[in-house]
């Protein structure tokens, strides 16, 4: 085989596997549902969530989201635009994030228990943030900014590869 069609072909490879590993724009049913649960989850340790939510702007959700009725389609897209950006970290079950995250939106939202668990379904993968991560990603996040960065570096890796095999 031609030296030149395996380098090209190890580098569609290794865009594709970049491309896959790319941020998965939704937020599981397990993040949504897990931080109620008090079962299985006390056996296993969970590592602190790399994200402060404490001091985070929680009027996106409280302003938008609100009671006695917390009508389905201001409530929803109010948490979708806050937690979105945050869908690998909310996803990881090995971490408290979930946990910490809805603690905080029930503080200062005082929302009945498991109300987004409950009133937010997109589909069998979750909540689905397409529209969300690119709007509303925070930028000063450097987790976003590298999560951005995969493809686009994978892509210009796999080009360059592919032009120089291309050049010998």
């Amino acid at each position: 085989m031609d030296r030149r069609w395996v380098v090209f072909v190890c580098a569609a490879v290794a865009q594709l596997v970049v491309f896959l590993g790319a941020a998965h724009p939704f937020i599981s049913e397990d993040a949504l549902e897990g931080h109620g649960s008090t079962g299985r989850s006390l056996l296993q340790a969970k590592t602190n969530c790399p994200i402060n939510f404490e001091f985070m702007n929680y009027s996106i959700i409280t302003s938008k989201c609100k009671g006695p009725q917390y009508r389905v389609e201001p409530c929803c897209s109010s948490f979708k635009e806050f937690a979105c950006p945050y869908t690998d970290e909310l996803n990881d079950l090995t971490n408290d994030c979930a946990s910490t995250m809805f603690s905080y939106i029930n503080l200062y939202g005082k929302y009945p228990p498991g109300l987004f668990a409950y009133e937010c379904h997109d589909g069998k993968q979750g909540l689905n943030c397409t529209a969300y991560l690119n709007d509303t990603a925070d930028t000063t996040s450097s987790a976003h900014t590298v999560r951005g960065l995969f493809p686009a570096v994978g892509a210009a890796l796999g080009v360059a590869v592919a032009l120089l095999s291309h050049l010998k």
